[in-house]
């Protein structure tokens, strides 16, 4: 192919991806998730007697979610126009993979997470679950490090699958 046909035929392609982005209509999630869940947003943690530390990593996941994720700001209880309660139901390890000794040398960290949310278009509960795998050495325990880590990541994986519930509720309103 000449320089002069490669030009032409990736200009044909970017004008003919801009046309189906532009045609379809195409909206990011967080412009229906901000139809469940308000631009002002107001986190309550309940704390797991179990874990207490893991209630503080949970809230800063969802904290940062928010703020990240679609863009909302995270206020006073007087000021949110959107209530957010999550409560942790259950953590969880267990090995999802041996070395040929039979060390466990995998682990996957279940966060599981109910989240009650009140705002001017909606309310409910929702009951989520995140996952997050993590290697260890052969021989070793789950250091306290890691266990936090992995807690976290499964929170804001489950605190994803929330979003995009709210998204799929922001779609129908």
């Amino acid at each position: 192919m000449k320089t002069g046909e490669w030009r032409l035929l990736t200009s044909y392609f970017l004008l003919l991806t801009l046309f189906v982005f532009s045609g379809c209509g195409y909206k990011p999630s967080t412009v229906y998730t901000k139809k469940v869940l308000s631009d002002k947003i107001y986190v309550d943690s309940e704390i797991y007697l179990r874990d207490p530390e893991n209630s503080v990593l949970v809230k800063d996941a969802l904290n940062e979610a928010i703020v990240s994720r679609f863009g909302a700001r995270v206020v006073s209880k007087k000021e949110a126009t959107t209530i957010l309660h999550v409560r942790f139901n259950s953590v969880s390890f267990m090995p999802i993979q041996y070395d040929v000794n039979g060390y466990a040398i995998y682990y996957r960290a279940k966060v599981t997470l109910t989240i009650a949310y009140r705002s001017p278009t909606a309310h409910g509960t929702e009951t989520v679950t995140g996952f997050y795998d993590f290697p260890i050495e052969p021989k070793a325990v789950i250091s306290d490090a890691l266990r936090f880590q992995a807690i976290k990541q499964g929170s804001a994986k489950a605190l994803d699958a929330f979003i995009s519930r709210m998204a799929m509720r922001g779609v129908k309103l």
